[in-house]
């Protein structure tokens, strides 16, 4: 199928655009900047959510249309309350009358589990709006769709909006990990390549007009997985808990209200979350230390 995917550039996105070639797709990207990991056969379309027009030609020619455009950082969306109103509400209803207008065969909505959630402040109320607006168009245009609930994503093209890279960095730079909260907070963590698959499985007719829950199979807390990191770290490095300015995330559980019931999807393949943080700290690591650095570890591991 001939798919497009909005905000293909990003962290999720890329990685889905990319499975989505994998399964022999037509693949074209379309961001605000252009794509680092634009493949040979993916098509770039370099362009604003907000450009109604430009929207349009990228969605007339889609059977399958992706939306993972819009302010994706919890912190930033508090920040930004207009833009987050604007890229995620907005952009996304410009998205959906373009499906509705060229008949898309459908639209896959990447949203959040914090939708169940109190938390999540600005960030959360968008995702909902957005899930609302979708459902309505299914039931006044007949627009099919899936909404992706999205757990808590690490893996590699992540940037500092991601927490997992971001408090790996922190390590490196500053020998240290600062965590707000008390880290008995629990989280399922999911590696975004294992997600990417699960976002296209979605394809099948047994999710049309489906919410879809995409996270990890075990639940664990923030403060092991700091020790953790630490421990494969040499112990070389301190954790230290702070109080937060603000309840921004949520702490055991996201489910407060619950929108509307979503399946939740056992993906067929499972990267170790050990392995996962792993890969992770020695890509951080070839970022923030000089090439020679880099050089020497490599040469003391082949040696061993």
């Amino acid at each position: 199928m001939r798919v497009v995917v909005f905000g293909g550039s990003g962290f999720v996105g890329s990685h889905v655009a990319d499975a989505l070639t994998d399964s022999g797709h037509k693949v074209t990207v379309f961001d605000i900047k252009p794509s680092k990991y634009l493949r040979d056969s993916q098509k770039m379309i370099v362009g604003d959510i907000l450009d109604q027009a430009k929207v349009e030609s990228a969605v007339k020619s889609s059977d399958v249309v992706y939306n993972f455009a819009g302010i994706a950082d919890i912190n930033e969306a508090s920040s930004r309350p207009l833009d987050s109103v604007k890229y995620n509400i907005l952009g996304n209803s410009i998205i959906l009358e373009a499906c509705r207008k060229y008949k898309a065969k459908r639209l896959v909505f990447a949203s959040s589990l914090y939708v169940y959630s109190k938390s999540g402040n600005f960030y959360r109320s968008t995702k909902q709006a957005c899930e609302l607006l979708i459902e309505n168009y299914y039931e006044v245009f007949g627009l099919n769709y899936t909404i992706l609930r999205y757990g808590s994503l690490y893996g590699p093209r992540a940037d500092e909006g991601n927490f997992i890279y971001k408090i790996i960095k922190q390590a490196f730079t500053e020998g240290r990990i600062t965590r707000e909260g008390d880290g008995e907070e629990l989280r399922e963590y999911i590696h975004v390549l294992d997600a990417a698959k699960g976002s296209v499985e979605i394809l099948s007719d047994e999710f049309v007009n489906q919410h879809v829950i995409i996270t990890g199979n075990q639940q664990m807390r923030i403060k092991d997985l700091l020790f953790m990191i630490r421990e494969i770290m040499d112990n070389k490095i301190g954790i230290k808990f702070v109080k937060p300015d603000r309840a921004s995330h949520y702490e055991l559980t996201p489910y407060c209200f619950s929108p509307r019931v979503g399946k939740r999807l056992n993906c067929r393949t499972y990267l170790d979350l050990n392995q996962g943080i792993l890969d992770i700290i020695y890509n951080v690591y070839k970022e923030v230390k000089p090439p020679h650095e880099v050089e020497k570890r490599r040469s003391k591991k082949t040696l061993k």
